[in-house]
């Protein structure tokens, strides 16, 4: 099952024509996704239907980007959700993944709760690995746009944010 919530109405005005883009505002830029994902598989392979489901995160953050005038963010930021959610399927015990982007103080902010503590930690994998380099790609691409990635105090959400070209909020 996957829940889709759309924060998107202004303060005075809860149903605004979202038949054309707006200036960004602080209070109305959110948008959070909340899905299912299946127990993870020894060895952290993901199943079928929770490769579908980084494929939904990818589309809905490219699709909100381009809407919000955020296209120069789009190829990056697919990427670094796509390893986020990835590595929660992957490397978490939970049920559920929630996806949330907002944009607010020049920067973009993704963030992807898997509900499971821990740290991850970027690292340098083998030239020959298949894997690894999720981490280390969601770093450089941070660091490429100025901005940074962490994990919240308990561990459940891994965080990036991108500096907003032309410092847009």
């Amino acid at each position: 099952m996957t829940t889709t919530h759309l924060t998107a109405a202004k303060a005075g005005h809860p149903h605004r024509d979202c038949s054309r883009p707006e200036p960004l505002h602080l209070v109305d830029d959110r948008v959070s996704v909340c899905f299912e994902v299946c127990p993870p598989r020894p060895g952290g392979e993901i199943s079928e239907r929770d490769a579908r489901r980084v494929g939904m995160a990818r589309k809905l953050t490219a699709a909100r980007l381009r809407y919000c005038g955020l296209e120069a963010l789009v190829d990056d930021a697919t990427l670094i959700i796509s390893e986020l959610v990835t590595n929660a399927i992957q490397h978490g015990d939970g049920d559920q993944i929630t996806v949330t982007m907002t944009v607010r103080g020049g920067f973009l902010h993704l963030a992807v709760h898997g509900g499971t503590p821990g740290r991850p930690v970027a690292r340098s994998a083998p030239e020959d690995a298949e894997c690894g380099r999720g981490l280390f790609l969601v770093d450089w691409l941070a660091s490429a746009h100025g901005g940074t990635w962490g994990t919240s105090d308990d561990g459940t959400t891994t965080w990036c944010c991108l500096a907003v070209p032309g410092g847009q909020s």
